[in-house]
């Protein structure tokens, strides 16, 4: 058995399904349904699921003190030390892209694979003004006004433009409610996050999913992860930073057909 991480799991955690480990590492102001629940039963069919909800998203508490990618990245492990899986991929979709890069810098010995979806080594200009802008909306409370501006931001052009009023609306509305109690310290922790020191020493197979219509994070930042990263593969989805909405099935498939081949 590989070393274990001596961390206790505090954070809320989902397992699901049955087959190799896979890790899910969630984005900022979202959660783990909230990212991958439109794939979680197509995922869970093959493989064991472990997944963790940030701090202020489902049922983990908010966090007092600053968020960090170690912390995130190790809680993820602990999950896993917690459901007995001892080697697994990790997913890991924006925010956790660096979480999923820093697991498996910390414990190569038991990541197998790595798939980074509309994910990011550090912030850019654009990136670091929207997360504050975003982090600030969330601090007011005022959920309309997140709501608004994270459609804006997250949806792909021929996603958002195809949208009937009414669909708007109603889709406002479920975003509004879902949004992560946290999401003001998650969204902080997107504008400093920087992962840049980790990505060359990575020695798994890695898959880079580029969202080619992201709006919030640029496909400059994914092209770099894949340039930088030792012998990872990129693929791209003309989608906007929801994948998951926009792209579902073709997501599923990328990510399934790369950990067929690498996580067996």
């Amino acid at each position: 058995m590989s070393p274990r991480n001596p961390l206790e799991a505090t954070f809320a955690r989902t397992r699901l399904g049955s087959g190799p480990g896979l890790l899910l590492a969630h984005g900022a102001g979202s959660s783990l349904a909230g990212t991958y629940g439109p794939v979680l039963e197509a995922l869970a069919a093959r493989y064991t699921i472990v997944g963790i909800d940030y701090p202020g998203s489902g049922d983990t508490p908010r966090s007092t003190t600053p968020l960090s990618v170690d912390d995130l990245a190790d809680q993820l492990i602990a999950a896993a030390d917690a459901e007995g899986l001892d080697r697994f991929a990790v997913s890991g979709y924006s925010l956790g892209g660096p979480v999923a890069i820093r697991a498996a810098t910390r414990h190569p010995e038991r990541v197998t694979a790595l798939v980074l979806t509309a994910a990011f080594p550090h912030r850019d200009n654009r990136l670091a003004l929207a997360s504050s802008v975003w982090s600030k909306i969330a601090a007011s409370g005022d959920r309309e006004l997140l709501a608004e501006f994270q459609l804006m931001m997250a949806l792909g052009t021929q996603a958002l433009e195809s949208m009937p009023a009414e669909q708007l609306q109603q889709t406002l509305g479920y975003v509004a409610a879902s949004a992560a109690d946290g999401s003001s310290e998650q969204t902080d922790l997107v504008g400093q996050a920087d992962v840049r020191d980790d990505l060359a020493g990575l020695t798994v197979p890695t898959l880079v999913v580029s969202t080619t219509d992201d709006r919030l994070v640029s496909t400059a930042l994914h092209r770099h992860l894949a340039e930088t990263i030792p012998g990872a593969e990129l693929a791209e989805i003309a989608t906007g930073h929801l994948p998951m909405l926009e792209r579902t099935e073709e997501w599923l498939q990328l990510m399934t057909d790369f950990l067929g081949k690498h996580n067996a």
